[in-house]
């Protein structure tokens, strides 16, 4: 959790990538206090495909600010935005084959805004050669940000992040879970997880914005968290939140974790906690898995 005074420089910001993580942190106030200021107006929200997802007026408007400021800043790099996909890098100067490339999430939580439930975020991440390099998580609705640096830390409003100290209850822990929009409603994976992990578990939070559940990880407000083939273009801002606060992240068979920006899908299931909370989490996850394939 949050464990020291309010440092709004952290020590992380300061590295090799100071220009960038300023950049983000700045974009991602600015759009909030967009979202944050029309959140209760008139704004027009279309179908995004034909899983249920939306898009809404409000993720136009604060990705076209998002990716506005990057490019004033580096136009060289890459960017890959949530809504207007892949914006290429101009000039002379870009590196070949998108070395470099920001992932904007504008607003991570678009169905929770359509039906008045103010849980939203923006997300930016900076990944270099695939991994993620900076990473800034900001929640409109209560001004506040997490941020993190490869290898430099993770901090909020109150200093560095350490993630959960407490031991897991006897009761169970309290877990996130997401899945992605891919996933249907009838996937024997997804239902065997959610089955088993609300059995064994205290509670388990369905967000609908995977940025908040990764910053509510990296506070230590809750004791893991388990995804299922989640999207990718939030992903990597979270999980470097996660593990720069000194958490874990498996894929769900326990191995090694390479989901990221890159890759299908089915790379990007996996389970975050503390080191010495992974084995139980992964007990939970394998229960249901093996409860799926006998069924």
């Amino acid at each position: 959790m949050d464990t020291t005074a309010d440092d709004p420089t952290p020590p992380g910001a300061g590295g090799r990538f100071a220009a960038e993580h300023e950049v983000a942190l700045a974009a991602a106030h600015e759009a909030g206090a967009l979202l944050r200021s029309r959140f209760h107006s008139h704004y027009g929200v279309r179908a995004k495909g034909a899983d249920g997802d939306v898009v809404t007026d409000l993720d136009l408007l604060a990705e076209r600010l998002v990716v506005r400021r990057i490019k004033e800043r580096f136009p060289a790099d890459r960017i890959l935005a949530e809504e207007a996909g892949v914006v290429p890098a101009q000039g002379a100067g870009a590196p070949a084959g998108g070395a470099r490339t920001w992932l904007v999430d504008p607003l991570d939580g678009s169905n929770n805004v359509v039906i008045g439930l103010p849980a939203y975020a923006v997300g930016i991440a900076l990944c270099v050669g695939g991994s993620p390099v900076v990473g800034v998580v900001h929640d409109p609705v209560t001004d506040r940000t997490w941020t993190a640096s490869a290898g430099g830390g993770a901090f909020g409003p109150q200093g560095r992040l350490t993630g959960p100290c407490r031991p897991l209850s006897p009761v169970g822990p309290l877990l996130a879970w997401t899945q992605g929009h891919a996933v249907g409603r009838c996937d024997p994976v997804a239902g065997a997880l959610k089955e088993t992990l609300e059995a064994r578990c205290r509670r388990v939070l369905q967000l609908w914005a995977p940025l908040l559940a990764w910053a509510m990880l990296a506070r230590g407000d809750i004791d893991g968290f388990v995804g299922y083939r989640a999207e990718a273009i939030d992903l990597p801002a979270g999980a470097l939140l996660a593990t720069e606060a000194g958490l874990v992240i498996r894929s769900l068979d326990g191995g090694a974790f390479r989901g990221g920006m890159n890759g299908p899908d089915t790379d990007r299931s996996f389970v975050a906690g503390r080191p010495e909370d992974i084995p139980y989490l992964l007990e939970l996850v394998a229960h249901a898995r093996t409860a799926n394939t006998r069924s």
